[in-house]
Order: structure tokens, then C-alpha cells, then sequence
């Protein structure tokens, strides 16, 4: 169970402090995981924070050095070409951690037709498949809703098994393509576990559009949450109908009831955030 909690809330758990505190086999073991689910830029960047502590452990000097020193074969754990060229360059190439060759390689490895050998694997991690639980069972869209002038829309939530909720799969407009601000929260009895600030592009089809947290949110069994979302955007968008009580997604069961938080009209039966988007 720990395991899954690190691997849906991988960027959180490397950047806590505790992370600093880990022992180097645990550090081997979360670097070399398959599902966990962060960017590699984060990785690298939280590999160096251990490093710098460890050094401080070992009373050395916390020189590039001594950090590749301690980090020993960690280092290539750290799945550094799959890094967006941009990290790269900016981040781990100008480190101090790696070597001239390895850094020259790397970039080759990135722009060159014939590619170097690599010591670091180069295959990206495989993360987390996220999940979408859709509450209705029809859309539609009417000349007078679904419309937002700075209204809340919300919908209470609860879960036979733990999930990790990572966003939300929100309408866009009914009247062609046009943009949407969004603020989306997550709330357990009145306090906020999980919010963000975003837009996003709708095309005019009655798609979902995913919108999501900075971090996945960690969701408790057999207790209601509040899911929120205040949409601002001048068009009027789909809406969902034929909503559902209950909702099977693959081993887990989400139940919905109406929120009082939701004064723009949604509710079981109806609405916005059609979808829950989650890991489990």
C-alpha cells in the first residue's frame, strides 16, 4: 500500500523532506520503479537533494563530486534521456553530476540521426494509466444553459476503495471551440485537500476535457467529498443527463449525491464535471 502511494503521488513524495531521510537501498528501490509517476526532471532533482543530505550524513563536503560519489549506481536509475530536451539542458546537463562525455552523449542522444550507447535507460517510465469514472449516461445542450457567471458547480463523491483523484473531465462549449478558466477543488467535510487554477480548450464536440490538480489528491473509503469546479468562459457549453447514483469503474464503486457548495445547477441527475479522472 505504501507502494501505491508513492507511485500516484511521485512528485509530492520526492519532494518532501522526508525524502532526504530514506536509506540508500530504498532510494535504488523508488528509483528503479516502473509506475512511478513523475516527470524524470523531478527525479533527478529530488536524486540530488538524497545526495546532498547523504552527503551531510557521511561528513563529506557537498561538492558534484561527492554527490555523484554517493549516489553510486542510483545515478543510473534516473532515466535522464527521457527528460523533455528542455529539462536537460537546463537542469541535469548544467548539474555538475554528470561527466563531459556523458553529458555530450546525451545531447547526441537527443539531436543526432545515429545514436551513442547510454548507460542510463532511455525508455520512459510507464507511470500510472489514469482512470475515468463518467457519472452520466447522456449530454446534451440547450440556447439558455449551460452557462457560468462565476457559479459554482459541484458534486459529493464517495469510494469503496482507496483512489488517488488526479482531475476532472469537464464540458466545453456547445457553440464551437472557445476557452474556459477553471478552478477546480477537492474538499472532505468543508477543508480543502486539492485545488488549481487552469484553462482549457474545448472544440465545440461533446467531448470531456481533462483538467487536473497539481498533485494527485489520496480519497479514503466509505467517506463523501466535495468535487468543485468554477468555470469562467462566455460560451455556453454541454451539460450531462441521465445521471447515476452509483458508477462501477473496473474494481472500484463511486456513489454520487447532490453538494450543497453547487449553486449553477448540478447534481446527481445532472450538470458539469461529468467525470472524476483517478488512479487506483
Amino acid at each position: 500500500r505504501c507502494w501505491e502511494v508513492i507511485d500516484a503521488q511521485a512528485e509530492l513524495a520526492l519532494r518532501s523532506e522526508g525524502f532526504c531521510d530514506i536509506d540508500a537501498q530504498t532510494l535504488e528501490s523508488i528509483l528503479q520503479r516502473e509506475t512511478l509517476n513523475a516527470k524524470e526532471i523531478v527525479v533527478f532533482e529530488a536524486a540530488l537533494s538524497w545526495a546532498e543530505a547523504e552527503c551531510q550524513r557521511q561528513e563529506l563536503t557537498t561538492s558534484t563530486d561527492n554527490k555523484r560519489k554517493v549516489l553510486g549506481k542510483a545515478m543510473f536509475l534516473i532515466r535522464i534521456p527521457t527528460m523533455a530536451l528542455d529539462d536537460f539542458a537546463n537542469g541535469a546537463a548544467q548539474s555538475g553530476v554528470l561527466t563531459l562525455n556523458e553529458t555530450n552523449d546525451i545531447f547526441l542522444w537527443y539531436t543526432a540521426a545515429k545514436k551513442p550507447e547510454l548507460q542510463f535507460a532511455s525508455q520512459p517510465r510507464k507511470g500510472l494509466t489514469p482512470q475515468r469514472c463518467h457519472r452520466f449516461q447522456s449530454c446534451a445542450y440547450r440556447s439558455n444553459q449551460w452557462r457560468y457567471r462565476g457559479r459554482c458547480d459541484s458534486i459529493q463523491f464517495a469510494v469503496d476503495k482507496r483512489v488517488f483523484i488526479a482531475g476532472f473531465g469537464l464540458y466545453g462549449s456547445s457553440c464551437g471551440s472557445a476557452e474556459y478558466s477553471a478552478k477546480i477543488e477537492l474538499k472532505r467535510q468543508g477543508i480543502l485537500l486539492g485545488q488549481n487554477l487552469s484553462k482549457y480548450f474545448s472544440d465545440g464536440s461533446s467531448n470531456t476535457f481533462p483538467v487536473w490538480f497539481e498533485y494527485p489528491v489520496q480519497i479514503e473509503p466509505d467517506t463523501f467529498y466535495t468535487a468543485s469546479v468554477v468555470l469562467d468562459g462566455n460560451e455556453l457549453s454541454y451539460f450531462g443527463q441521465e445521471g447515476m447514483t452509483e458508477v462501477q469503474c473496473g474494481k472500484v464503486t463511486f456513489q454520487f449525491q447532490c453538494s450543497s457548495d453547487s449553486t449553477n445547477g448540478t447534481g446527481v441527475q445532472g450538470g458539469q464535471i461529468p467525470e472524476l479522472i483517478f488512479y487506483a
